[in-house]
């Protein structure tokens, strides 16, 4: 099992939080801390193998963790969760030598998929001796693949109807539901969710939470300006 303690202000956030990595296959929440010095104690006390560490603590800047857990011996790997956009919050958390970063909000397949990479990684670095380069730039580059030409429409969809989704993500004021997308143009709403979702997946379109009183949260998409 990998270990993971979960590092998060809001004590609701972090209870979905726990939720999601405990649904992961091979991975255990076995602690949670809401702020930084907090967050020491922790993982002093417990040994995780893996921090998922927000940056914005009530205490201190989360990047601030990390020299500190260093300098006491902890070499737990750290992924950061946080809505911090800022560039210089990223190259903070590269330099930092973080195995990921997942920008919030994200569901849980955005979080399972992170930590399985990671494990794969993980695994790799098992054995005393590497066998190869290419092990080296599996935990590395995270199974960095070459470049791919630009992206194509999966089988089953028109280029006719990915050109009327992008024209109203791209006029929509903020973001759009599959719901509103399908309702403004006449499809169905699993056809207007499968457009929307490539985009996402190419890069194309951003998505988003919406979180209301039940039930799972909307998924909403915004054009990504390039």
């Amino acid at each position: 099992m990998i270990d993971v303690l979960v590092v998060e202000d809001d004590f609701m956030v972090a209870r979905i939080h726990r939720g999601f990595v405990n649904d992961v296959h091979g991975f255990r929440v076995i602690g949670t801390a809401n702020c930084g010095e907090q967050a020491l104690t922790a993982v002093a006390e417990l040994q995780p193998d893996l921090v998922l560490l927000d940056l914005y603590l009530p205490d201190m800047f989360g990047l601030e963790i990390i020299p500190r857990l260093r300098s006491a011996g902890h070499d737990c790997d750290v992924m950061v969760i946080s809505a911090a956009r800022e560039a210089d919050a990223v190259r903070g958390a590269v330099r930092q030598g973080v195995v990921d970063y997942l920008l919030k909000p994200f569901d849980a397949g955005d979080l399972r998929a992170r930590l399985e990479q990671y494990a794969a990684r993980r695994s790799n670095l098992y054995a005393a001796v590497v066998s190869g380069q290419s092990d080296v730039d599996r935990a590395l580059a995270r199974g960095a693949a070459p470049a791919t030409p630009a992206p194509t429409l999966p089988k089953g969809m028109s280029v006719e109807t990915a050109e009327l989704i992008e024209r109203e993500l791209r006029a929509t004021d903020g973001s759009l539901s599959a719901a509103e997308c399908a309702a403004r143009l006449g499809v169905s709403r699993v056809s207007a969710r499968r457009y929307l979702e490539h985009f996402s997946v190419t890069g194309q379109a951003e998505v988003s939470l919406r979180y209301g009183q039940a039930g799972r949260p909307e998924r909403r998409y915004s054009w990504v300006e390039v």
